[in-house]
């Protein structure tokens, strides 16, 4: 692996091993990482439209339709009308709450093992050094 003083490569460097250490905990259950991520937003916004949810996750719209279609297609989420005609919501289907239940212990062991390779201290420290950067 070349070295690099480059930000942005080091943290797509980062973001790309970390995905695969999460990816690879999610592997039995037919999602990966950006998929639980958004099943888990969807469980925690309710019935969000898709530009607020898109907005919740920092995600433009079609970044979000393509990996809704997908999830959509499984059978996890559904796209229902809201008050407005132009407005659809988002909705976790009970087989989304299943997958997520049923993932959640794989997802709880691959960040705890983050956390432990770590440790407390560094992990607030790249929590708020990834938040000002967001």
């Amino acid at each position: 692996m070349l070295a690099s003083q480059c930000l942005c490569t080091n943290l797509r460097r980062a973001a790309r091993g970390v995905s695969r250490h999460y990816d690879g905990a999610l592997d039995g259950f037919g999602i990966n990482v950006a998929q639980y991520s958004l099943l888990c937003n969807l469980q925690r916004l309710d019935q969000p439209s898709i530009s607020s949810l898109a907005d919740a996750m920092g995600l433009d719209r079609s970044t979000l339709g393509r990996n809704l279609r997908v999830l959509e297609g499984e059978g996890l989420v559904q796209l229902v009308e809201g008050d407005d005609l132009r407005n659809r919501l988002v909705v976790l289907t009970d087989a989304g709450h299943e997958r997520l239940a049923a993932a959640l212990p794989a997802w709880e062991a691959a960040q705890q093992k983050l956390i432990d390779k770590l440790g407390a201290e560094k992990r607030e420290m790249l929590l708020a050094l990834l938040d000002e950067l967001a």
